[in-house]
């Protein structure tokens, strides 16, 4: 037998007991109430893309150089290598490679 307190737990509250009216069912969510922002990004022009760049910390300009500078030399370095190196074997070499495939 059931207590008398698991009882009262089970049974629906008046709030349970009505169904949501419609307009709380479909109101719209805040979300899509407040306006839409402006875009951070919507500089169409040279001239705006250029007012933009102006907000950059200063302190990015260097480290930019320097990563540019890197990637630079890294590529300079692997083009000279495969154009320079004659000891790299860039195809199959020999009848018995031919052979084999």
């Amino acid at each position: 037998m059931r207590s008398t307190a698991t009882l009262r737990m089970l049974q629906p509250t008046a709030r349970m007991m009505f169904a949501p009216s419609t307009r709380a069912m479909f109101r719209p969510s805040t979300r899509m109430m407040r306006p839409v922002p402006k875009e951070d990004q919507a500089g169409h022009t040279i001239s705006q893309r250029l007012r933009k760049l102006k907000q950059i910390p200063a302190e990015l300009i260097p480290l930019a150089v320097v990563v540019g500078f890197a990637v630079f030399a890294a590529g300079y370095s692997v083009v000279r290598k495969f154009v320079v190196d004659k000891n790299l074997r860039l195809s199959r070499q020999g009848a018995a490679g031919r052979e084999e495939h």
